[in-house]
Parts: structure tokens; sequence; C-alpha cells
């Protein structure tokens, strides 16, 4: 989904709690990484994996200018010889620490296995955060949550395109006037018409 159909679909979920409530989860998701830079870890469940969550996130990061929000994605099955960006395994949350960020996208209830080392990244000092389905584990593990569930208007792929857009946005505070226009105006055709970053 490019930015023009995000900017239509904003316009069409405009007054609803659901533009409300990812705005809110972006802004929780740059506050934790943006200040203390510690990086994101991004995993999803061994049935559902977040690619293109991190393919966004990561296009957001080169146009925002925030290279923290390009997050390191977490697999459960890596092959060897791939691409570095597609390489790095579970063991990687064992790693986690203070100052970095985790969002786990699932959809389902995860495993065991991916949910201990949730819980152990957490106590390790790690902001974690989720895009989920409802489980209450799963909310129970995490600092701050965003629950798209199996009946929602919205389906979870929607909700991560609105959230990452939203993360890469311009936090400047309100200008007035007609200057605030054309400097979102400006913003936008800087972004549709930019290079764009390295492919997934």
């Amino acid at each position: 989904m490019d930015a023009v159909r995000v900017a239509l679909l904003r316009e069409v979920l405009a007054g609803t709690e659901w533009l409300r409530a990812t705005r809110r989860f972006a802004g929780v998701l740059r506050s934790s990484v943006v200040p203390h830079g510690g990086g994101l870890l991004l995993v999803g469940t061994e049935s559902y994996e977040p690619w293109h969550l991190a393919a966004h996130l990561t296009d957001e990061a080169a146009w925002s200018g925030l290279p923290e929000l390009s997050p390191t994605l977490v697999r459960h099955r890596t092959e060897p010889g791939g691409p570095p960006h597609l390489s790095v395994g579970l063991g990687r949350l064992e790693a986690a620490r203070r100052g970095e960020t985790l969002l786990v996208v699932a959809p389902e209830r995860p495993a065991e296995g991916l949910l201990s080392r949730v819980h152990d990244a957490r106590r390790a000092g790690a902001t974690v955060l989720a895009l989920d389905g409802g489980d209450r584990e799963v909310r129970g593990l995490v600092h701050e949550c965003l629950t798209v569930a199996p009946d929602a208007e919205l389906d979870l792929d929607t909700v991560q395109h609105l959230v990452s857009a939203a993360a890469g946005e311009n936090t400047l505070p309100p200008q007035r006037g007609p200057r605030r226009f054309r400097d979102r105006l400006g913003r936008l055709a800087d972004q549709l018409t930019a290079p764009p970053p390295g492919r997934w």
C-alpha cells in the first residue's frame, strides 16, 4: 500500500477509533525507539512472519530520517547463506537488552518458546510492544499493545500499514494557516518522488 492509498484510507477512517488507535500505537513505537536508539526488533509467530511491516518501517525510516525505525526482522527459520537482513534467528531475542524495543506481531497465540523469549527480553529491560489478535498471555507480557480481533472491521495487514505510516510522520508542533498545508503538501511530494529504499 503506497502513501496515496494510506492517505485515502485515513480519509475513510477519519473520526474512527482505528485512526486514533493506530496513531497512538505508532507514537508509542516511535517514542520507544527514537530516544533510546537501541534498535527495533520485529518478530512474528511461526506461521505469520511480518516481513511486509519490516519493509514498510524501513521505508518510513528512510523517508523520515529516523534510522531507529528500521527494524531487525527476527525469523523462526533462517536459511544458511541467505541475505543478512533475512538471516537473524530467534536467538537474537535472548540478547535483547534495556534500550531496545521488541515489536511482536501475533495474529494468533504464539508458541511457548516465543512467549518465553519475549518474557526474557522484557525482564532484561527491553520495551515490548505487540500487534496482536487478542491473546491474553501476549497482552500480559507487553508494555503496550494494539489488538486486531479476528472479527474487526480492519485486518491486521491494513492496521500495520496505518501504524508504519504514522510512525514515520513528522511530529513538529502544528503550524497555522496556508504554510502548514504547503509544508504537508511538500513533504508528501518529497515522499512520493523519493527513490525507494533497498528492497526486501
